[in-house]
């Protein structure tokens, strides 16, 4: 299916006469029954005449043959698309995004209410059309379009309207666009700004969370269920920019793979309904991640230094769809990250690197021991004297190790979250027994106190003033002039057992892991020491 190949392809305005039957392409189509005629999606384009007699073309997604519609059922009209301008079908693809981030999901947490969202400009976004091939503009024009119809397909529709949807329309276009993006989503976001960007990958979220949950379910979209966990739809690009190397990515928590678990394969139904709720409330549940490093590059007379140092690491678990309004015992049961491991480095096989060097040493905690001694006794009268010695011992402990590795010429940055009462690793944790026993359960109210391990709506952030010490690389100085291709990636792990609530024992580890490359530009003078 690739819609925007057959909107370019419309008549041109000499070709097209306003009385032609209008162009219908068929978006998703069910096999006739016997107690129904064909059910069909369709994007209708009719040519009709501006306030000026200027010719202008207006799309419309109809459904036909369900029931109780059973006639022709408008669920969208378009605005209008000049065919004279220099780019006829911009207000089009500009409508749909503004459509898809003034319908985004509410997250309870969020700063940014939709109602504070100004309008996308035209200019960045007629720029992107103009720059890209046909190839990457259609992905993501299908990707686009496909998004916008959920909510018409699903909240406004009859319920068999929706499971054509997913099975026929959104199954499809999100696993191709998964892999051909990355290019395009990256100049998307960086020209139209983090909130929108947020907006955008929180509906897409809140699509794959409902897409994934129907798949359990099992009503009629088994076929849909992928061979390999690495193909479910995870988003992610890298950028540098400003002395800067940054890793973004998406990934709706039920698209990460299952690390380890007490529970079935199968989240629902389930027999107890407070746990089924709870595992619906999980399921709509997104990690966020965002790496920073800082690099400078320095240049010597026989070599060429580069730095590198964590500047942010920003872990989030986003709940989709919740506002203040629910029930917060479980609203507030969430995912909640347990371990980052990032690296970054040259090309695999890069042979100009002559070392990398670490700047963390591993470490090796000393334990404090004070020990006071009380001698009580009557020397005049020659008695023995009774000694009683007590002992103490002091110890500091962070939920928190961070820890720095190489393998090859790539650098690691390492952060292991582990359990105050226990010292357990938590990503490798089976909690055993019953949940309510704090001496099992050490990480409940994990977003209050003291000594938390999290942020208050339970992110993680990982500082310079945390983790600032540098690595570095020594690279030939024949490489002077050079943009290299350096490469960074990570895996996240996110865990979850029960904060507050009691209504289940259920825990579970899943992690995903993103791999990209940015820029290294080796250029005198263009980077400040």
């Amino acid at each position: 299916m690739d819609i925007w190949s057959w909107i370019s392809a419309l008549p041109n305005l000499v070709e097209w006469d306003e009385s032609d039957s209008p162009p219908i392409f068929e978006l998703a189509s069910s096999a006739p029954s016997q107690e129904n005629s064909t059910r069909s999606i369709y994007l209708k384009a009719e040519r009709t005449s501006g306030s000026e007699s200027e010719a202008v073309v207006i799309f419309t997604v109809c459904l036909q043959g369900f029931h109780p519609f059973n006639a022709q059922k408008p669920l969208w009209v378009s605005e209008k698309c000049h065919l004279s301008s220099q780019n006829p079908f911009l207000p089009l693809l500009l409508q749909l995004l503004q459509e898809i981030i003034s319908n985004s999901p509410t997250a309870h947490d969020s700063t940014c209410p939709r109602s504070q969202l100004q309008k996308l400009k035209p200019e960045p976004i007629a720029w992107i059309m103009d720059s890209h091939t046909p190839e990457s503009l259609s992905t993501f024009f299908n990707l686009v379009f496909i998004m916008r119809l959920f909510w018409l397909c699903v909240c406004d529709a009859p319920s068999e309207a929706g499971s054509l949807y997913f099975q026929s329309l959104f199954a499809p276009t999100v696993e191709t666009a998964s892999s051909k993006l990355a290019s395009i989503l990256r100049t998307f976001f960086v020209t139209v700004g983090i909130d929108t960007e947020l907006c955008f990958m929180r509906t897409l979220g809140y699509i794959i969370a409902k897409w994934c949950i129907i798949r359990e379910l099992g009503v009629g979209l088994q076929t849909l269920v992928l061979a390999s966990p690495r193909k479910n739809p995870r988003f992610s690009y890298a950028t540098e920019a400003h002395g800067l190397w940054v890793l973004k990515g998406y990934a709706p928590v039920m698209t990460m793979k299952l690390a380890r678990s007490n529970g079935q394969k199968s989240q629902f139904p389930s027999i107890d309904p407070k746990e089924t709720i709870l595992r619906y409330t999980l399921a709509h549940q997104q990690l966020e991640a965002h790496v920073q490093l800082e690099y400078t590059v320095r240049f010597y007379e026989g070599s060429i230094h580069v730095r590198a140092r964590v500047d942010n690491i920003r872990i989030h678990v986003a709940r989709l769809g919740f506002s203040q309004n629910d029930d917060v015992e479980i609203v507030e049961e969430r995912h909640f990250p347990s371990r980052v491991r990032v690296w970054v480095g040259p090309e695999i096989g890069a042979t100009y690197v002559g070392g990398l060097s670490l700047g963390r040493s591993t470490e090796n905690n000393e334990k404090e021991v004070e020990i006071e001694k009380i001698v009580k006794g009557n020397f005049e009268k020659l008695q023995v004297a009774k000694v009683k010695a007590r002992s103490s011992r002091r110890t500091r402990t962070k939920s928190w190790r961070m820890d720095q590795d190489a393998e090859g010429n790539a650098a690691i940055f390492d952060a292991v979250l582990h359990d105050n009462a226990t010292g357990q690793e938590v990503g490798t944790w089976k909690p055993t027994g019953q949940m309510g026993d704090e001496s099992v359960n050490g990480m409940r109210g994990r977003y209050v106190g003291a000594n938390r391990p999290f942020t208050k709506n339970g992110s993680v952030v990982i500082a310079g003033d945390e983790y600032g010490e540098e690595v570095g690389w020594k690279l030939n100085r024949d490489m002077e002039g050079s943009v290299l291709k350096w490469r960074i990636g990570g895996e996240f792990w996110v865990s979850y057992w029960a904060n507050h609530s009691k209504v289940s024992s259920y825990f579970e580890t899943r992690y995903v892991e993103w791999c990209d490359e940015v820029d290294l530009p080796l250029i005198h003078g263009k980077l400040t020491p």
